[in-house]
């Protein structure tokens, strides 16, 4: 079928208008606004602040055994717990308020983290994580009002740049949304060093698939890689 010139510029400027709008409806949403989007689509019925549910997850990595976890999250009455079992060995770390329990007896090195202190970087870590995006509400968490559009694996993403007081974390983190349903698809940090960030540092982790708890629609799977080489690092599956 031969195409006419008429037709080819016509196809020229219907991409041309598509690449247009797409950049426009980036730079219009604000970062607030794409938040706001984000978390109407993962939470929209609001059941995260009061969210009481278990999450059974399954880490893989490249060498050694599955861990498997069943964290237990009760958000109104400040409690967690996570029990996990890698191969015949089981730990658990339990935190109701400030009243921390763990099945681990032995005395740490000197230097090294107190269980009640690995306890609460567990609370930290699946809250934050399994929390997101509704998380980035939280209180020492900076929104950038720029909403960026970028490529990602040959992907079109809209992008949301997040940064911490100092008493929360120093990271800088990157979140990836669909830009026609607002699902997060990927998250990336970055360490800092004297408050720059630094490239060759910090990892990305790639979502995948769906599935609902307390009507929250969390990422199923959690692919984990270096940001420096794409090297693989393991995977936490939500069973």
């Amino acid at each position: 079928m031969k195409i006419s010139t008429q037709q080819t510029l016509l196809f020229i400027v219907t991409l041309v208008c598509l690449t247009f709008y797409n950049t426009m409806n980036a730079q219009e949403l604000t970062g607030a606004e794409l938040l706001e989007k984000a978390i109407k689509y993962h939470d929209p019925f609001n059941h995260w602040s009061q969210f009481n549910g278990n999450l059974n997850i399954t880490m893989t990595m490249p060498e050694g055994a599955p861990r498997v976890s069943d964290v237990a999250i009760n958000l109104p009455e400040e409690y967690f717990s996570v029990t996990a079992v890698r191969d015949t060995t089981s730990t658990t770390y339990t935190l109701q308020k400030s009243i921390c329990t763990t099945s681990i007896k032995e005395a740490p090195e000197e230097g090294e983290r107190t269980p009640c202190e690995t306890a609460a970087l567990y609370k930290n870590y699946y809250t934050y994580l399994y929390g997101l995006p509704m998380k980035l509400k939280d209180d020492g968490t900076h929104i950038s009002e720029v909403v960026e559009r970028k490529s990602f694996k040959g992907k079109e993403y809209l992008v949301l740049k997040a940064s911490y007081d100092e008493a929360v974390g120093s990271d800088v983190w990157y979140f990836y949304f669909n830009p026609e349903t607002y699902a997060m698809e990927i998250y990336q940090f970055f360490k800092t060093e004297n408050g720059a960030m630094k490239k060759d540092s910090g990892e990305y982790i790639l979502l995948s698939e769906l599935t609902s708890i307390n009507k929250i629609k969390f990422p199923k799977i959690r692919a984990w890689y270096y940001n420096t080489d794409d090297k693989y690092l393991g995977t936490d599956t939500l069973n």
